[in-house]
């Protein structure tokens, strides 16, 4: 071994440990909040639900533009007229993110009718809340379209102009189920675990990208209909969020340019937890806070 391999290897876990006390020293410190007043914001799913919220906190934090996707239009209708009622110009497409060629038509529309979007939100999502064996393989191919394919193809369509004008922000709405996966809700899970996997590649492959940036969202059960039915066992300890607290949290988090942003906070412990735990101290875990059955009074968005 050389000595300029020995001398890395040396200074490798002090790299290490000056970056985790400089990156503690940022979280003490107040985050630099950016303006919103020049961006033209897109948000997959923007009807309803969490993407409603989104737009209306876009909106209220000043946004230039906002755009809404969905397949529903009369949900799709009533966001927009609200957020042009509040005064921020909002403009709505009907687009499935799962097709692919509508997916580059309807941004090329974008582009000639509103402009250039500066932030995406991949915030569409689908869950059948079934298990393996009941679930039928059109609704799997589904979940992994919407939830995770919808992801590159919007992106694709969008991040090369953010790039071109060195400046961007490409948001994904993803879930703690991404890291925590529990019965019954098998496609979902595994869509959003591929999801994270997408985004902590695209946020490693653009470090070296001036001026775009990207925050994954990881919210626990959020009180929305696309869950609905969903119950756990200690309601007191773990309260489902509110959808419009998710939303306020991600349009801040997107403002400082947070690449990660667990709601709450005790998920990063869920994580931890584990990372090292053997997996029958998991496995009781569950049982005891019974997340094994949550799933099974889910009736889901009707």
């Amino acid at each position: 071994m050389d000595f300029k391999c020995l001398g890395c290897m040396v200074l490798f876990p002090i790299h290490i440990l000056y970056y985790i006390l400089k990156a503690s020293v940022c979280l003490l410190q107040p985050s630099k909040r950016r303006t919103l007043t020049k961006e033209v914001v897109l948000i997959t799913g923007g009807g309803r639900g969490i993407g409603r919220h989104l737009a209306q906190e876009f909106a209220k934090q000043g946004a230039k533009k906002v755009i809404l996707w969905g397949r529903t239009e009369k949900c799709l209708k009533e966001t927009c007229e609200e957020i042009s009622r509040s005064g921020t110009e909002c403009h709505y497409f009907l687009c499935d993110v799962a097709n692919r060629e509508e997916v580059y038509k309807q941004a090329k529309v974008v582009r000639e009718k509103v402009g250039d979007v500066t932030i995406l939100v991949n915030n569409a999502a689908v869950v059948h809340g079934k298990s393996l064996m009941d679930c039928d393989d059109d609704a799997l191919l589904k979940s992994q379209h919407i939830n995770t394919m919808g992801q590159f193809w919007t992106t694709k369509a969008f991040l090369p102009r953010m790039l071109e004008l060195q400046h961007g922000h490409v948001v994904c709405i993803n879930s703690i189920l991404s890291q925590s996966p529990i019965p019954g809700a098998i496609d979902y899970c595994t869509s959003k675990a591929s999801s994270l996997a997408f985004m902590e590649s695209l946020t490693l492959g653009l470090l070296d990208c001036p001026g775009v940036g990207c925050t994954t969202v990881l919210p626990f059960h959020t009180n929305t209909e696309m869950f609905q039915g969903m119950r756990v066992r200690f309601p007191a300890l773990f309260p489902p969020l509110k959808p419009e607290t998710v939303a306020e949290r991600t349009v801040d988090a997107v403002r400082t340019n947070t690449a990660y942003l667990y709601m709450p906070w005790t998920m990063h412990a869920l994580v931890v937890l584990k990372s090292f735990m053997p997996q029958a101290a998991l496995e009781e875990i569950h049982k005891f806070s019974g997340t094994y059955t949550c799933m099974n009074t889910f009736k889901g968005r009707t």
